[in-house]
């Protein structure tokens, strides 16, 4: 198979089933970002610090495919195949949150992102996160989106905020308190 097809030169591309449309269209958007997102997700599972969380965070990669799978298939074509978004993915998410979050302090405050560069990236993730959420959302007022992938999406960037909590108490970093002027 090529890389290149020669069919998106002049800014169309074709959804899973088959249609044809703009490269600036807002599903190509929401999918586009699954997959930036997906890309952050790697660079954390590739730091020295998430070793131990691997393999979750190759499941939540997967996860992410099988999103980016669904929006990019065709509205309303039964014929094509994509794999599914189950609520266990949604507890899988859950199970990791809680398991980090009874080994955590309370937060007291906001915390500001930053203080080593596996957290920076691991809150350029979770903000990638929510922005696909918001996408998803905002193609879901248009076409409908199954839920399951909105509550995956708000789901995970819980998880990416926890995670990087947590790789703050791992790597001994002070997390860094917001203090608003007042």
């Amino acid at each position: 198979m090529k890389i290149y097809t020669k069919t998106g030169d002049e800014g169309s591309t074709s959804l899973f089933g088959g249609r044809r449309v703009s490269k600036s269209a807002l599903r190509i958007d929401t999918y586009g970002t699954i997959d930036e997102l997906n890309s952050w997700v790697g660079v954390l599972r590739d730091q020295d610090i998430n070793q131990k969380r691997s393999s979750s965070l190759l499941e939540i990669q997967d996860r992410l495919f099988t999103i980016g799978s669904i929006l990019a298939a065709e509205p309303g074509n039964s014929k094509v195949k994509v794999p599914s978004l189950l609520e266990s993915d949604i507890t899988f998410i859950e199970k990791a949150i809680d398991n980090m979050d009874a080994i955590l302090p309370p937060m007291r405050s906001f915390v500001l992102p930053g203080g080593h560069v596996s957290i920076s990236w691991g809150h350029v993730a979770r903000t990638v996160c929510r922005r696909a959420e918001r996408l998803v959302i905002s193609l879901h007022e248009i076409e409908k989106v199954d839920p399951l992938v909105i509550k995956y999406l708000n789901r995970l960037s819980d998880y990416l905020f926890v995670l990087c909590r947590m790789m703050t108490l791992e790597l001994e970093v002070v997390e860094t308190a917001w203090k608003p002027r007042i």
